[in-house]
């Protein structure tokens, strides 16, 4: 293909090719391969979806009050959202309207998994791209001590013999030659910049926020019976409220576990002011400082979200995160978005392993097909079936379908919904007003307050130049997570006056019975997942699914190219990125995991009768 230019970005796949497969710390699958011009710098990038797998094929025919329980397995992380855009999507065909407290039952468990999701990726899955382990070795747990007391000094675990004492652990790690979840990592690499009592602070806080995080999720075991997958209801949600209930008696929801929810949340809100905002914070400024803002790519010009969090139930008006799409990053002009609009929401397989009647056309996903394809062919293709060597983007190359707005490629995600918001509160939207307040704040720590307690120089970028950044996409997570607690604790306060005033429903049964049901109905559903902007598509006929279809975060943001040649938003993040030693991709790693991908979503067929129809092996 050579040289040419696709969304303002000058693209040329002829220098030196690097492939990383399989990307790693992600749910699932996901190959990427990049072409660096003789400086280093990315001039062409590849994503590919390699995992074959999916549950949407064999929900026809079932009973759609069982599909929440299918979907929910599409993932072992974000399960909750499927389970919940499922469930909506068959309230929203059958016109079925859940109580209030169901309502508000239900947005704590799904703030709770963003809390939850959004913690694990950072610490996790995302925070070794831009701290160096090892080095953490080399600090002085006295000037960690004193790091933490400059960038968030009400966090109660801060003396200099906390720190030593995890950093003597840490060299029992290292000095036993078994890293555990350190292990494979690129220590050492100069495309690390903390200094080491920076990165011993992060190293800390990672071991802090695994021991956290198991307990938020009981909040879910409360609501839902059991986490992953917890339980859902098709007309509500399946928990009981008995304030004076005996736990031994059908374990109602009472006031002990309304407490100890309560006491929950409050742990994520101290979390998220004092520990995981304050450390992406002084990372981001750090890393700023050194010169490393990259990674942007279709958040700078195009993001789109259906919207999310609504104050008041089936009113998306009061949706505190609102949806839209802002286009050529004019965030002053935000266009209307609309899942039920055929010519909105489209399907696209021109690139990917599946067939259409008419590849040059996109499928809304009412009318969606799901046929497999699989083919890596081109003229540039090496290797065989099996065993791919490199893909050839002008041909077939991901598993994943090519979902399009209107026929542009958007990224979805946290920053998307923060620049949806902060666009939205200047428009005078008195729902984003905290979006807006959290990244003017961000905005002036990171260019002033913080380098001002480090001791170096002071900056002026505005939100518009930090936020489309990997570093904007990171932080945008924590300030997501930081405002979903506070926004539980509004919703967990109205639960429980809503219940003292008596009213304790928690399901609709009116439409239980299938033969309450028209012969045929149609629904949709959205949900504001971890990940970015989640669709449930359903068709009913006679009391059975006749179609089904997800559209979820990473098909949208890891989407190959599509008819118009037009790249993918993990593709678009990669352009012009400089790398150090193209040997250790922490570049590469750095920017695809602040999208925290799911491969595992995105890609999803199997065979009407469920046997396994094809085994790709990763080496």
């Amino acid at each position: 293909m050579g040289a040419y230019e696709t969304q303002g970005f000058k693209m040329d796949n002829s220098g030196r090719r690097i492939v990383v497969d399989p990307v790693t710390r992600i749910e699932g699958h996901m190959r990427c391969e990049v072409n660096l011009d003789s400086n280093n710098v990315i001039r062409n990038a590849v994503s590919t979806g390699t995992m074959w797998r999916g549950l949407e094929v064999i929900l026809k025919g079932r009973d759609p009050r069982d599909a929440w329980a299918f979907v929910e397995r599409i993932c072992g992380v974000c399960t909750g959202c499927h389970a919940l855009a499922s469930v909506r999507a068959v309230e929203d065909a059958l016109g079925i309207r859940v109580p209030l407290n169901a309502h508000l039952i239900r947005e704590i468990m799904a703030k709770t998994l963003q809390v939850h999701d959004h913690a694990v990726h950072f610490y996790h899955l995302h925070a070794l791209d831009w701290v160096d382990v090892v080095s953490a070795l080399k600090a002085d747990p006295k000037k960690t001590s004193e790091l933490q007391q400059l960038v968030s000094p009400h966090h109660p675990l801060s003396s200099a013999g906390y720190f030593r004492d995890v950093q003597n652990r840490l060299k029992k790690f290292v000095d036993s030659g078994q890293l555990g979840p350190f292990t494979n990592g690129y220590w050492g690499s100069k495309a690390y910049v903390l200094p080491p009592e920076a990165n011993l602070m992060a190293v800390t806080h990672y071991l802090e926020a695994l021991d956290l995080q198991k307990d938020w999720v009981k909040v879910h075991t409360i609501f839902g019976g059991k986490n992953p997958h917890p339980n859902y209801l098709v007309g509500g949600v399946p928990c009981a409220i008995n304030l004076e209930g005996d736990l031994a008696a059908g374990a109602p929801v009472n006031m002990e576990r309304l407490n100890f929810v309560h006491q929950r949340i409050q742990e994520m809100i101290d979390f998220n002011n004092h520990v995981y905002v304050p450390d992406v914070l002084a990372i981001g400024t750090i890393y700023k400082q050194a010169g490393w803002l990259y990674g942007g790519g279709l958040s700078a010009t195009h993001v789109a979200d259906y919207g999310t969090y609504e104050k008041v139930p089936y009113d998306t008006k009061t949706n505190q995160l609102p949806g839209g799409v802002i286009l050529d990053g004019d965030w002053s002009k935000i266009q209307e978005i609309d899942p039920r609009d055929p010519e909105q929401v489209q399907e696209f397989v021109t690139h990917s392993w599946y067939k259409y009647a008419d590849e040059k056309k996109g499928l809304h996903p009412w009318d969606g097909v799901t046929e497999a394809h699989y083919q890596p062919e081109g003229p540039n293709f090496k290797g065989t079936r099996t065993q791919i060597e490199n893909l050839d983007e002008s041909a077939k190359y991901s598993w994943i379908k090519a979902p399009r707005w209107r026929g542009h490629a958007v990224e979805v995600g946290p920053l998307s919904r923060y620049i949806l918001g902060y666009a939205h509160a200047l428009q005078g939207n008195t729902y984003c007003q905290r979006v807006k307040q959290q990244i003017d704040e961000s905005a002036m720590a990171i260019n002033q307050s913080i380098p001002k307690a480090l001791g170096m120089p002071e900056t002026q970028y505005t939100p518009k130049q930090l936020m489309p950044t990997t570093i904007g996409r990171t932080l945008a997570r924590a300030l997501e997570s930081q405002y979903c607690s506070e926004m539980m604790l509004d919703d967990f306060n109205q639960l429980v006056a809503n219940i003292k005033a008596g009213d304790t429903s928690t399901a609709n049964v009116e439409k239980w019975d299938p033969a309450t049901w028209p012969k045929e109905a149609k629904g949709v559903a959205t949900v504001g997942a971890p990940r970015g902007m989640l669709g449930h598509w359903i068709k009913i006929k006679d009391g059975k699914i006749e179609n089904y279809q997800c559209v979820v975060p990473t098909t949208w943001n890891g989407s190959p190219r599509d008819v118009k040649g037009q790249i993918g938003a993990f593709e678009a993040s990669l352009m012009n990125t400089p790398m150090v030693n193209p040997e250790q991709p922490v570049e590469i790693l750095r920017t695809l995991h602040s999208f925290d991908p799911c491969l595992a979503c995105s890609t999803h067929v199997m065979s009407e009768t469920g046997q396994e129809m094809c085994a790709v092996t990763v080496r």
